[in-house]
């Protein structure tokens, strides 16, 4: 029971620091810049992640460090003894997840990672967090960063505006155009915390398995043919298993997360599906029935994975 208790501790802790630090301190204090070339290696929490890019926080301080994930970034769990730790996806960098990144500095001051460790019991705890946070916040705290740079910028251009003697209505009009491309700009880097709909597919699996069957595969292939037809920027991916109550919790947590890579795989293999467009990949075990349990048919319902195809208003709009 302490043990739980400590857990819970945990998570609700971290939850207040990422949820008011990002409102507060991010603003305040940016981004710690790594030289250009430079090596690094720190230990930190992620505190937001978007596609190939992420944020982390200093485990033992306050700075942040602004981190660029590419196709050849390893991200795996800590060595074990006689063998190398588990491989996983860049997906599974959740926020809340106490991660060592390795890598080197870039021109913009940014690091660019080549390896990324964690430890398997803090996954599940990020795990934890992110069903009790809305997913479509990941952005927050890199909005504060970028809105302090356009009102510089902002205040930059109205100052020499008025050094611009003989010019007054020149430099008026300057200014006001200024404003209205940083209220654009603002309102963009806004919209990438809002995420809108686009369409739910919902894959059905057999009594136990976890094995992606026919129709499952061929409701992914008719919604593949839409999606060529469409306008995909800005597109993000939602994949989420679930399983119905026949069997013990943990079982179905496995079974659940099990479907929701199977998917995973599917896509990627037969798509070549990028990794960076998922917003995470998720096992829900029971949680959330689409049906009741008490009938055959609605168990039925209930062995599944929902595909949520959403459209990013931050990255789409203009």
């Amino acid at each position: 029971m302490r043990i739980m208790n400590q857990k819970i501790y945990y998570v609700v802790m971290l939850a207040a620091i990422l949820l008011v630090g990002a409102a507060g301190n991010l603003s305040a204090q940016g981004f710690k810049s790594v030289g250009d070339g430079s090596s690094f290696k720190e230990k930190g929490i992620v505190v937001s992640r978007d596609g190939e890019q992420m944020m982390i926080r200093e485990i033992n301080g306050s700075e942040i460090y602004y981190v660029e994930l590419t196709p050849d970034t390893k991200v795996q769990t800590y060595k074990k003894v006689f063998r190398g730790g588990d491989q996983y996806a860049v997906s599974y960098l959740l926020r809340g997840l106490r991660v060592q990144v390795t890598g080197r500095g870039n021109a913009a001051g940014h690091i660019v990672a080549k390896q990324v460790d964690f430890d398997p019991e803090d996954l599940r705890t990020a795990q934890s967090l992110q069903v009790t946070l809305d997913p479509v916040d990941k952005k927050t705290q890199e909005n504060a960063a970028r809105i302090a740079e356009n009102e510089a910028k902002i205040a930059a251009q109205e100052e020499n505006a008025k050094r611009m003697a003989g010019q007054i209505q020149e430099a008026d009009a300057l200014a006001r155009q200024a404003q209205a491309t940083a209220d654009r700009a603002n309102n963009r880097i806004n919209g990438l915390q809002d995420y809108d709909p686009i369409k739910t597919l919902v894959v059905p699996f057999a009594l136990g398995s976890s094995t992606l069957g026919p129709q499952g595969k061929a409701i992914i292939d008719e919604a593949q043919a839409w999606v060529k037809t469409q306008n995909t920027k800005g597109w993000m991916i939602s994949i989420i298993g679930y399983a119905d109550s026949t069997g013990n919790s943990a079982r179905n947590k496995t079974l659940s997360e099990r479907r929701a890579n199977a998917v995973i795989g599917y896509l990627v293999t037969k798509f070549n599906m990028p990794l960076t467009r998922l917003i995470q990949p998720f096992g829900a075990g029971v949680d959330n029935p689409a049906a009741t349990n008490a009938t055959a048919a609605g168990r039925a319902m209930n062995r599944r994975v929902e595909i949520k195809l959403l459209l990013n208003k931050g990255i789409a709009g203009d």
